[in-house]
């Protein structure tokens, strides 16, 4: 009995050093990156993305929650403006998203605030390509502590489907006539 006794708390022992040690080997920062093709020209692109009021013209998460609050403060355009979002599905949830970067027509940054939960960055870069624009969408969160490393590795999966729909809606928008 003393033997197993002995083996479980070694194997305790070996899974705290692998969990927290394997913490200190992962990224301290969650990194997204999608991108797409549009045949229009960036400016026209850019006057979508960056307008936080026209957020539903290519958002992925709109369908999710039709019922949504949207409140906007700040300028109507630049660095400043501020969209807050409200809702009662928890795969929506609440928080704000506010310029903080605003180069027109090829770059755009926002601060997501998510609450308690974490805040991150998304960025659009858009450069011409050809008669169009490459439009490429990335999201970056830092990650701090031990649970948020491992939870980092999810990201990818969780939130670049997302960009994915959110790109191809953003597309449909952008090349209508």
């Amino acid at each position: 009995m003393l033997t197993l006794l002995k083996w479980i708390v070694y194997l305790i022992i070996a899974l705290a050093v692998v969990v927290v040690g394997g913490s200190v080997l992962l990224p301290n920062e969650s990194v997204v990156v999608r991108s797409t093709d549009i045949s229009a020209p960036p400016e026209k692109v850019f006057a979508i993305v960056g307008d936080a009021r026209r957020f539903d013209e290519f958002s992925p998460w709109a369908d999710l929650d039709p019922n949504i609050r949207y409140t906007f403060e700040g300028p109507e355009s630049g660095v400043g403006q501020k969209m807050v979002w409200t809702s009662d599905n928890p795969d929506v949830g609440s928080g704000s998203q506010t310029i903080v970067e605003y180069t027109p027509p090829t770059h755009v940054a926002s601060e997501l605030d998510f609450g308690p939960f974490s805040k991150a960055m998304a960025v659009w870069d858009l450069a011409p390509q050809g008669a169009g624009t490459r439009a490429t969408w990335s999201f970056r969160s830092p990650l701090n502590g031990i649970a948020e490393r491992w939870f980092g590795l999810m990201f990818d999966r969780w939130i670049g489907p997302d960009y994915e729909r959110g790109l191809a809606r953003l597309k449909a928008a952008a090349e209508k006539p």
